[in-house]
């Protein structure tokens, strides 16, 4: 019987974008590679745990489910997050960001500098700049402030960020626009924190990273993994946890790596090489398409 392999998520390296498998093993993910997986019949998608530690109860969760944790593990997790606003005494030094995702749609947030643009790249940011650097308590009131005084949301729901990414704007400075606009308003405000310093607005443009200068728009995305079905196509372009995969006569279709965790998975049978898809899509809707 073939190995089955367990999937603990996409992990973005110096190099690029990886699947990182239980063990520690890594596959790296270059444009062209194909990807090709079936979940075995009759499997069930089980909890990974949360911080480490497995789930007490190997509890079942829903194939639709990003988080692939049960409630109890996925409150665990969220209890010894930044984001969550639990962890006060952190000394490590952070940077505040504007990200852009596409018209529209800007985002404040936090990351430690020891991470770099990590976190940017794992949220699927087009282009990004820094705000401020500085203690993480100060960093969380800059935050804040950006949310009060110009209602900028520290939070865009994935599929609006998915539903965009096929329509951007062609050039860097067409993208960079709103985010040098806001950059600019934000170190204007009063009540800027005194122990943040401010970063000089130096938007940086992910598109080529990602591989999405080709302009080649998806036509759907994968809901969910199903015991029996498979997912074989080639990588033709990688934005944050989102594998675009050009997947037979389908066209361009996304697979959200998070779907993969919690599921036992085994290698494609060789007749599926040419690309295919026997797990349920949803297309996107036309009129997303039109919008920009």
């Amino acid at each position: 019987m073939a190995q089955v392999w367990k999937c603990t998520g996409l992990r973005w390296a110096p190099d690029g974008p990886v699947l990182v498998w239980d063990g520690g093993r890594r596959s790296a993910l270059p444009r062209g590679k194909r990807v090709a997986f079936t979940v075995p019949e009759g499997a069930v998608r089980t909890c990974v745990g949360a911080r480490g530690h497995a789930c007490p109860v190997r509890a079942t969760v829903p194939g639709r489910s990003t988080g692939a944790r049960c409630e109890e593990c996925a409150r665990l997790d969220r209890a010894h997050s930044v984001a969550a606003d639990t962890i006060a005494d952190d000394p490590r030094p952070y940077r505040v960001y504007l990200a852009w995702f596409g018209p529209g749609m800007v985002k404040v947030g936090i990351t430690a500098v020891e991470r770099g643009p990590a976190r940017l790249l794992e949220q699927g940011a087009v282009c990004f700049s820094w705000l401020g650097t500085g203690p993480l308590m100060a960093a969380r009131r800059a935050e804040e402030l950006l949310r009060a005084a110009l209602r900028v949301p520290d939070r865009i729901p994935y599929a609006e960020k998915r539903a965009v990414r096929s329509a951007l704007p062609g050039t860097e400075e067409e993208r960079a626009a709103e985010v040098r606009e806001l950059h600019a308003r934000a170190v204007a405000l009063a009540g800027w924190p005194e122990s943040l310093r401010p970063e000089p607005c130096a938007v940086v443009d992910q598109v080529r990273e990602f591989g999405l200068e080709e302009g080649r728009g998806a036509l759907g995305e994968v809901v969910a993994l199903v015991p029996g079905g498979t997912v074989s196509g080639e990588l033709v372009a990688a934005a944050g946890p989102d594998l675009h995969l050009a997947a037979g006569g389908r066209g361009v279709v996304v697979l959200d790596t998070r779907l993969m965790t919690g599921w036992e998975l085994l290698p494609a049978a060789p007749e599926t090489d040419t690309g295919g898809l026997t797990v349920p899509v949803r297309e996107f809707r036309r009129e997303q398409e039109g919008l920009f």
